[in-house]
């Protein structure tokens, strides 16, 4: 509570309940808060990173090493904490991969920043030299990096299984790696000006268990995991024409509950006749369009059922929206919602096959841009964390074949910037250089977790790979399999430039932006969970509002 002293009384600013951290203080609160959220993923960095298992509130579990999965599944209430959350999430929107990177260099910029607050250097010289030093920083990342030629299969190759690696996919990795190069070949097309462009909402993904991961397969059109409504229909189409209906084929319902008195069981059966008629009256509509396949995304009664079989058209009822609109692209057709005014026009075409041992539709269309990866894996928790590295690797690749650059792996990068860096820090002039040097320090973080997590002895690892910088081998990262220090990008330990660029930027500005608070003003707790928890109070370890979420992770 905030108060003043006016003519000897006291005089009261905030109410009883609110609470304030000033200065000092509200410093170490918020970089305690952001250092205690890079720790929690800190491990699972790099090919020999380590797992989390997650259980929400219903008992759901969730076993991955993935960075963004991690932090949004932890029950986390602390404001400072959310705000170092939203630097993975943009990492991830914006480049796919790196998430973990972008958190850990975020909470060692914070770390190292508090050292030099405790020698009285004040925040606003810190974030001027963070802030320095990440533009510098990107400079740097593009003079370093090499332009690839896009049609390199064996460059994206070794981008997708860089990205891959340590994901629950290495002994696949290969097989997989073929299939995302091919996948995104196949949704890249170039616009007016001659740049490739990656469309990946023309890439469908979907997973199945019972199998091994290396029968995954990429498919040339969608997949319909449905059953043909009667057995009498046909269970395939070659060169059919396909209609795709956002519409019930059942007995039309009022809007409005009415009653009906009926005195005479002819009445009863009249009404029985017209419902018929109706039924019969929509299947004799989708006959004269000359469609052979239908794909419902609602209901189909089974006297339409019955109807339908009768006529030797095959009709799936149930499908999921997302599928019907893949779909659309793939063989050409439009979505309809009123049968009554379908015509031709709005049919596709295309090759309808059923796989029984799947029990999967699967949809190609004559030169169709979608394709679809079908993701196999033993259980659900395996498949699971197979689609998340798969689609991290799809992002990357994509990234790569739009941005057309790319870098060396294993901490190669980083401690070539670090060097950098500190060469930069000699020109600049006042406090800001301290940040500077604190900044290429912060870099550093990378490879000495990737020694640490492959129990290798970081500082050892990292003299090395700052000897070899410095006689000029820019390419020199760390071996995680072996412990040597090796040339990364002849290895195949190759990422895109796009997304270090991005690590580096959000990392610094979400340093900077929880530097730049020396006022924390809360009506309550500062918990951002407002449920029946009473806590939240700044209190051991700065930690405040953190909750028992974050607790079970430290």
């Amino acid at each position: 509570m905030s108060q003043r002293m006016q003519q000897g009384q006291p005089m009261i600013v905030m109410s009883e309940d609110s609470q304030r951290v000033k200065d000092k203080d509200a410093q170490d609160y918020n970089i305690s808060a952001a250092r205690a959220v890079a720790e929690s993923v800190k491990s699972t960095l790099g090919p020999k990173g380590m797992d989390k298992m997650l259980v929400d509130s219903m008992g759901s579990v969730t076993i991955t090493n993935d960075g963004v999965t991690i932090l949004q599944e932890m029950d986390i209430d602390n404001p400072t904490a959310e705000m170092i959350i939203e630097v993975a999430e943009t990492q991830e929107d914006e480049a796919g991969d790196g998430t973990t990177t972008a958190v850990s260099i975020a909470g060692e910029l914070l770390k190292n920043a508090e050292d030099l607050l405790e020698q009285d250097i004040h925040p606003t010289a810190i974030i001027k030299g963070f802030h320095m030093a990440s533009e510098q920083a990107r400079e740097e990342i593009n003079d370093i990096a090499v332009d690839v030629d896009t049609e390199d299969e064996d460059l994206l190759r070794s981008v997708a299984e860089t990205s891959m690696t340590g994901k629950g996919t290495e002994v696949n990795k290969e097989h997989l790696a073929n299939l995302i190069v091919e996948a995104v070949r196949q949704v890249t097309v170039e616009d007016a000006e001659g740049n490739n462009v990656v469309d990946l909402e023309f890439l469908n993904i979907e997973t199945q268990t019972g199998r091994g991961v290396s029968e995954s397969d990429l498919l040339e059109g969608g997949i319909i995991d449905k059953d043909p409504v009667h057995d009498n229909m046909p269970t395939s189409a070659e060169d059919a024409d396909i209609l795709l209906l956002n519409e019930p084929i059942e007995v039309e319902e009022t809007d409005i509950d009415t009653e009906v008195s009926v005195t005479d069981p002819d009445q009863l059966q009249q009404f029985l006749d017209r419902e018929e008629e109706q039924l019969k009256e929509k299947v004799q509509q989708i006959a004269d369009l000359d469609a052979d396949v239908v794909f419902c995304q609602k209901g189909i009664d089974d006297l339409a059922q019955h109807y339908l079989a009768k006529e030797g058209i095959l009709a799936v009822r149930r499908a999921k929206k997302s599928d019907l609109e893949f779909l659309s692209e793939v063989v050409n057709a439009a979505i309809v919602s009123d049968l009554g005014s379908a015509s031709a026009a709005d049919l596709g075409h295309g090759d309808v096959l059923r796989d029984e041992e799947d029990e999967l539709f699967y949809v190609e269309g004559e030169d169709a841009h979608g394709v679809t990866l079908l993701l196999r894996g033993s259980t659900d928790h395996v498949v699971d964390e197979l689609e998340r590295g798969v689609n991290d690797a799809l992002d990357v690749v994509a990234q790569t074949v739009s941005d057309g650059r790319a870098l060396a792996g294993g901490g190669a990068i980083e401690v070539e910037l670090a060097s950098r860096l500190r060469d930069y820090a000699d020109s600049v002039s006042g406090r800001e250089q301290l940040a500077v040097e604190a900044f290429a320090d912060s870099l550093e973080l990378v490879p000495r977790v990737l020694a640490e997590n492959a129990g290798l002895d970081s500082i050892d690892t990292l003299v090395d790979l700052r000897a070899a910088h410095d006689d000029g081998d820019v390419e020199a990262g760390l071996n995680v399999f072996t412990g040597d220090i090796e040339d990364t990008y002849d290895a195949g330990v190759v990422e895109p430039a796009h997304a270090k660029e991005q690590a580096v930027t959000s990392a610094a500005e979400a340093a900077n932006l929880v530097l730049k608070i020396d006022d924390i003003i809360s009506a309550g707790d500062l918990s951002t969970d407002k449920g029946d928890d009473e806590g939240g109070a700044p209190g051991a370890g700065g930690m405040g509002g953190m909750g028992g979420g974050m607790g079970g992770m430290m």
